[in-house]
């Protein structure tokens, strides 16, 4: 399962044996690249390893389906969970979310306090970019570098969690419209730059990419599925508290669309998602089958 070391292609795999390797593959790097952690290491390295790894497992597999080295194609694997996992510490902070659980366990500023949380989350960040300038990458590093940085910044995550504070103070519950909105910048944009990471790495334009067809709608099911989630989920399975948004008068797509609407919804995003793959073939199973895992999941 060590694929820092590997080169040439990663072999297509079965979803659970591509995630268990991508999870196993982010770990190690990250495991390199902080050796003996102090205090701040170790609060990175918690608020990192752990989770499903999606959105490093979805650049792994990017690039593989655009037959990019599984040696070069780690480290822009590793920087996206970097920046998932920054966002993720300061969402869960009092000033934010104020969450006590995440993936089972103390959030950042639980297990340690709020100082250690905001600062882990800004080496994260700071380690992502640090991974994906890297000269081996050439030219291409630098579409990887501008599209994080715009698609994480205040054109994307950041901006979509500005709209999700903004919203907690609003008179009026936010439309179908601006949730969608909100959601495809908070959730959707990351999932955008790991899923288009292959085709730039490859030289390709990530605009009007099947890739980008594929993110944008594997980003809204997404989205959908945590609010069914929020609504159906167990605490214990989740990791985290549920009925949170219900309880906070917090418009979701279940509110607005009713439980069974939200779900056709997003299973129509799935088949969305996975005809846009239908020109790679069969080498593209993987991922279909990672699109229909994001509304099937219970955690």
């Amino acid at each position: 399962m060590d694929l820092i070391r590997h080169t040439g292609l990663l072999d297509p795999l079965p979803l659970a044996d591509a995630m268990e390797r991508a999870q196993a593959g982010i770990t190690a790097r990250f495991t390199e690249v902080t050796p003996d952690p102090d205090r701040l290491g170790k609060a990175m390295g918690h608020a990192l390893i752990g989770g499903k790894m999606l959105r490093g497992f979805l650049v792994l597999e990017s690039c593989r389906l655009h037959g990019i080295d599984a040696a070069l194609s780690v480290d822009p694997a590793l920087a996206i969970e970097c920046m998932h996992a920054y966002s993720l510490v300061h969402d869960d902070l009092p000033c934010m979310d104020d969450d006590d659980m995440r993936r089972g366990r103390p959030t950042v500023h639980k297990q340690w306090d709020e100082a250690t949380a905001v600062l882990a989350g800004d080496a994260l960040q700071s380690l992502a970019f640090e991974l994906i300038s890297h000269s081996k990458f050439g030219m291409k590093g630098q579409m990887l570098v501008k599209m994080l940085a715009r698609l994480g910044g205040r054109y994307g995550m950041v901006r979509g969690q500005m709209q999700d504070i903004a919203a907690e103070t609003m008179t009026t519950p936010l439309t179908l419209g601006q949730i969608s909105e909100l959601q495809r910048n908070k959730t959707g944009k990351l999932i955008l730059w790991a899923c288009t990471a292959g085709p730039m790495l490859a030289g390709d334009s990530p605009k009007d990419h099947p890739m980008q067809t594929y993110a944008q709608a594997i980003g809204l099911a997404f989205q959908i599925a945590d609010d069914i989630l929020d609504v159906e989920g167990d605490a214990a399975t989740v990791g985290k508290a549920t009925g949170k948004d219900a309880n906070a008068g917090k418009a979701t797509f279940v509110s607005l669309m009713g439980l069974d609407e939200a779900k056709r919804r997003a299973d129509e995003l799935v088949q969305s998602a996975c005809d846009a793959l239908s020109v790679y073939g069969d080498e593209a199973a993987t991922l279909q089958e990672a699109a229909r895992f994001i509304v099937d999941r219970k955690s």
